[in-house]
């Protein structure tokens, strides 16, 4: 749980006159933010706006409904509670519960506006209830910007303002990373960067903003930083490797993601739960330690994740194309991983996939196809071809139908599965065929926006390229290969031996 030495500290704030403003240390970052609530309601208030920032956002909403009982007139405690919902950068929001915390404050947007104690904190609720509004998600994430950005420009000197306006610019690239988008961001928390260097917010967006192999060399000043602003929120220590990975600096996203999960694993432990075996943190563990060959601790998260597979597909809801959503996904993610280093691939029984989406049938048959290609398995890639052929656009048909945007997620699934029909064609001995097929891979691949964190081609196409094109013994046209993938996946350490078997 939440350290509890937080000692409310009066400031004054240029942004009110009349409001009392308190100031957290820093266990989760520092934030400090004038508001009308009863001083019993300051110290969950402020933890829960700190872990907001820091994207913990179950422990920050538990920490904005004890500002509610402690001042059931409280706006901004409800406000909080109902900014938890929404998870701007993963395009993630629960609208029921966000308008159900809403509810609680008072029926209507107009009966909330009334309970603000200043025309600052109606400008909050105001741009909260347009965020949860009429409309689709994306029209109200426009929205929503405009109207943080109408904040911003009549409280100049709120940081939190100014870091919450960078975070809906960054909530309304709904396609994916856009450079022109993000940078708009950045310029927003970079003016206030110099002088908020303990800010959760700031310095949190601000990687956010810089994590891709382009600008990452800019966001090392914030990655350096924010492990100690937030030392106990467990996605603070892990959003600092989003930097170190993207520069491919492997012992510093190693050391990250083990602090984000002692953290996360003390916390569990004090709830009666296990430690953390799946998931988002222990996924870029598993990917940083096979880049530096350490084996024995990717495979112990790798089998950790077995287990927790095991146990989630005896009855569940089958999961989505997000691994970090489904342990079942994770497990597969992981496993992909390994499989791409070292061609161990599990039997087709190591885990149940009766009750597993299509997403995670092509993950399991991508793993195997990735496996049979490093031992040159031709019936084992033909069969994984064809599972992978099938199953493609039956998952771009179900992205159609949820209308959902990221264009990455579409590009990964129609690049594998150009990955399979290539092999196919190579092993059995249709070359020329086979490598059109891997180019159309690596131009499909690239052609979506870079994204955070490991690749989602596992076995990245144009890296594959140069492994087919120098077994050919085409060396320069395989070392122009392995530059194209080192520019989208620095460090990476299959693609790094490539080009130096190439260029020498």
């Amino acid at each position: 749980m939440m350290s509890a030495r937080f000692l409310g500290v009066a400031v004054i704030l240029a942004v009110s006159t009349t409001a009392s403003a308190r100031q957290t240390p820093a266990s989760a970052g520092v934030v400090s933010f004038a508001n009308s609530g009863a001083p019993a309601a300051q110290t969950p208030f402020l933890r829960g706006l700190a872990l907001l920032h820091d994207f913990e956002y179950d422990r920050a909403a538990a920490e904005f409904r004890q500002a509610e009982a402690a001042d059931p007139g409280f706006a901004m405690a409800y406000w909080g509670e109902a900014m938890t919902f929404n998870h701007p950068v993963w395009m993630e929001q629960d609208l029921p519960a966000a308008r159900g915390a809403l509810a609680k404050l008072g029926a209507t947007p107009a009966a909330r506006a009334a309970k603000a104690g200043t025309a600052r904190e109606r400008a909050y609720l105001s741009a909260v209830e347009t965020l949860y509004g009429d409309g689709s998600k994306e029209d109200r994430d426009g929205k929503y910007a405009a109207a943080m950005a109408s904040l911003h420009a009549s409280y100049p000197d709120d940081v939190d303002g100014t870091a919450f306006l960078a975070l809906a610019i960054l909530g309304t690239a709904h396609a994916g990373r856009d450079f022109a988008t993000y940078m708009r961001a950045a310029a927003l928390l970079e003016e206030v960067f110099p002088t908020h260097q303990h800010h959760p917010g700031v310095v949190h967006y601000l990687i956010h903003c810089y994590d891709d192999p382009v600008h990452a060399p800019l966001g090392l000043r914030a990655a350096r930083l924010y492990g100690a602003v937030a030392p106990d929120a467990g996605h603070a220590l892990h959003m600092t490797s989003h930097i170190f990975l993207a520069l491919g600096m492997w012992d510093d996203v190693v050391k990250a993601n083990r602090q984000a999960i002692a953290v996360v694993d003390d916390q569990f432990r004090a709830a009666g739960r296990g430690p953390v075996m799946c998931g988002h943190y222990p996924s870029w563990l598993v990917y940083a330690d096979l880049q530096q060959r350490n084996f024995t601790e990717a495979r112990r998260y790798i089998d950790g994740c077995r287990q927790s597979a095991l146990i989630e597909l005896k009855g569940r809801t089958p999961g989505g194309p997000d691994p970090d959503n489904s342990r079942t996904g994770a497990f597969l993610s992981v496993r992909q991983m390994l499989a791409a280093v070292t061609g161990e691939w599990a039997p087709a029984d190591d885990v149940p996939l009766e009750r597993a989406s299509n997403w995670e049938r092509f993950a399991d048959a991508y793993g195997s196809l990735i496996a049979a290609n490093a031992r040159h398995d031709r019936a084992t890639i033909a069969s994984a071809s064809a599972t992978l052929g099938r199953l493609s656009p039956l998952l771009l048909q179900a992205l159609d139908a949820s209308h959902n945007p990221d264009l990455a997620a579409r590009a990964t699934v129609k690049a594998i599965a150009l990955q399979g029909a290539a092999l196919v064609k190579i092993r059995g001995g249709d070359t020329a065929s086979g490598l059109a097929a891997l180019q159309d891979a690596a131009a499909t691949e690239s052609s979506a926006p870079i994204e955070f964190g490991p690749p989602a081609v596992a076995k990245p196409s144009f890296e594959l390229l140069g492994d087919e094109l120098l077994a050919l013994g085409r060396k320069s046209a395989a070392a122009d290969a392995y530059r194209s993938q080192l520019a989208r996946t620095p460090g990476r350490t299959l693609t790094i031996e490539g080009l130096a078997r190439a260029v020498s």
